[in-house]
C-alpha cells in the first residue's frame, strides 16, 4: 500500500530544515528558561525579596514546570510533532514577554510555571527529529548538534543580561528575549510534519472510518503500530514498565547532580574548594564549553558504539570526576580540570540519551513515553536543593554534602540506565525504519 502524501521519507534539503529551526528553537527556549535564575538577584533585589523568599518563588516555579511540562506527552502523541513544536516554542515567547509585566511573587510564579512548555522543547526536538533523520546511520551525530543549543542558550542569556541589565532592566530583558522566539515559532510553521506522525495519523483515521484492512496494509507498509493514539498506561504495560521507571529514576537522579554541580556551580566551587566568585564565573564559561563538546563526543560515541552503553559510561564517570574534584586537592591546576571533565560526562550523555528516548518507545507512545521520564528533571533539581540544605543544616562541610546530593545521584543515573530497553541501535542489527524501532530486547 502506498504511504500518503508527506509520509514519505524527507528530502536532504528539508532534513537539514528541520535540524536549523530545531537548533534555534531549543536556543531561545534555553535562553528563556536560563534567564530567570541569571536575573534572579536583580528581580529579587526590584521586589526586595530575602533569599529564602527568591530561593522559595524558585522552588514554586519549579513545580509548577513540573505540572505544566505534564501536557507535552499527549500534544506530541495527539497533535502531532511539529505542531508541539510551534506550541512549546510559542511558549518560551510567551513566558519571556508575561515575566517583564509580573507584578509580585504569585504571578511570577504562576507565570514562569509555563515555561515548562520551554523546558520540554528538547524532548519534542528529539522526538521529532528520530523520525525525520529515517535511516541516516550518524543521526545522532547530528542530533547532538541541536541539543548543543543548551550551552549556546546559557551563554546567550548571560551575555544578553550583562550587556544590557543595567540599560534596559531585567524587565526589557525579558522583552528582547520574546522576539528571537517569534520569529522561531513563524519558521516551525512552515516546516513538513514528520513522516512517521503522517502515516500514524492516517491509520487512525482510516480505523475510525472502519476500513481496518486498509488501516493495517497502511501501518505494516510504513512501519507504525496500527493501534489507537498512546496513553499514559501504555507506558507502564509489561513490556514497558521497567524501562520507564529506570529511565525516569535516571533523569532524577542526574538533575539532582545538575542542581548541585551546574545551577549552582559558583556555590560549591566558592565554598567547597575555596574558589573566588570571579573565577567561579570563568570556570563556569568553560565548563559550558566543555558541555558543548561532550554533547558532540556523546552523540559521536553512540552512534558508533550504542547510545545506552554511552549514556551508562559517561555518568558513571562524571559521578567519579565530580568525587575526585570534591575530595582532592584546592588548588585550581586540579579543581578546574576535573569540574570541566565532570560537566563534559555529565550533560554529554544527554545528546545520546534524548535521541535514545524516541527510539526506546514504540511511534504511538513516543511522545508521551519520553516526556513522562523528562518531567523527572525538575522534581531531581528540587531533591538535589532540598537534599544539600538538609545536609548543610546538619553542619557538614559543603564538599561532603554535595558528594552526597550531587556526585552520588551522578553515579547512581548511571546505574539506573542499565535496567532501561536495548534498542537494535545498539545490538547492532540491520536498521530499520526509526518508526519500527520499537523491538527492543530487553
Amino acid at each position: 500500500m502506498s504511504l500518503p502524501p508527506g509520509g514519505e521519507p524527507l528530502a536532504p534539503a528539508a532534513v537539514r530544515r528541520v535540524s536549523i529551526v530545531c537548533f534555534f528553537a531549543w536556543v531561545f527556549s534555553v535562553f528563556d528558561y536560563t534567564l530567570f535564575g541569571t536575573l534572579l538577584p536583580a528581580i529579587s533585589d526590584d521586589y526586595g525579596w530575602s533569599s529564602s523568599t527568591a530561593t522559595n518563588v524558585s522552588t514554586w516555579i519549579t513545580l509548577g514546570t513540573f505540572v505544566v511540562s505534564l501536557v507535552v506527552g499527549p500534544m506530541l502523541d495527539r497533535w502531532g510533532r511539529r505542531s508541539a513544536l510551534a506550541v512549546t516554542t510559542a511558549g518560551a515567547a510567551v513566558v519571556s514577554g508575561l515575566t517583564a509585566l509580573a507584578g509580585g511573587k504569585l504571578s511570577m510564579i504562576l507565570i514562569r510555571a509555563l515555561s515548562g512548555l520551554g523546558y520540554s522543547e528538547e524532548v519534542v526536538n528529539s522526538v521529532y527529529l528520530n523520525e525525520v533523520y529515517g535511516n541516516n546511520r550518524r543521526r545522532g551525530f547530528m542530533y547532538s548538534f541541536v541539543q548543543s543549543g543548551w550551552p549556546v542558550g546559557a551563554l546567550l542569556s548571560a551575555l544578553v543580561s550583562a550587556v544590557l541589565l543595567s540599560s534596559v532592566g531585567w524587565h526589557g530583558v525579558f522583552l528582547i528575549a520574546t522576539f528571537p522566539a517569534v520569529v522561531i515559532v513563524v519558521l516551525v510553521r512552515r516546516l513538513p510534519e514528520s513522516p512517521v506522525f503522517v502515516n500514524l495519523k492516517r491509520v487512525r483515521e482510516l480505523r475510525a472510518e472502519g476500513r481496518e484492512a486498509e488501516a493495517v496494509a497502511l501501518a505494516k507498509a510504513a512501519g507504525v503500530e496500527a493501534g489507537e493514539t498512546g496513553r499514559l498506561r501504555d507506558i507502564f504495560t509489561p513490556q514497558l514498565r521497567r524501562h520507564t521507571l529506570c529511565l525516569s529514576a535516571a533523569w532524577l537522579l542526574n538533575w539532582m547532580g545538575i542542581q548541585v554541580f551546574s545551577v549552582l556551580g559558583t556555590t560549591v566551587l566558592t565554598e567547597a574548594k575555596g574558589v573566588s566568585f570571579d573565577s567561579a564565573l570563568l570556570v563556569l564559561i568553560l565548563a559550558n564549553a566543555a558541555g558543548f563538546a561532550g554533547y558532540i563526543t556523546h552523540g559521536y560515541v553512540g552512534d558508533r558504539f550504542g547510545r545506552r552503553p554511552t549514556i551508562i559510561v559517561g555518568w558513571l564517570l562524571g559521578g567519579v570526576a565530580m568525587t575526585l574534584m570534591l575530595i582532592g586537592p584546592a588548588s585550581p591546576a586540579f579543581v578546574v580540570p576535573l569540574y570541566m571533565l565532570g560537566l563534559f560526562f555529565l550533560l554529554g550523555p544527554y545528546a545520546a540519551l534524548l535521541f535514545y528516548m524516541g527510539e526506546s518507545y514504540p511511534a504511538k507512545v513516543r511522545g508521551i513515553g519520553p516526556n513522562t521520564a523528562h518531567i523527572m528533571g525538575p522534581i531531581g533539581a528540587i531533591a538535589g536543593s532540598a537534599v544539600l540544605s538538609v545536609l548543610l543544616s546538619a553542619d557538614l562541610s559543603m564538599g561532603t554534602a554535595a558528594f552526597f546530593a550531587g556526585a552520588v545521584g551522578i553515579f547512581l543515573s548511571g546505574v539506573a540506565m542499565i535496567g532501561a530497553r536495548r534498542t537494535d541501535q545498539e545490538l547492532r542489527r540491520p536498521t530499520r525504519q526509526p518508526a519500527a524501532a520499537d523491538t527492543p530486547a530487553a
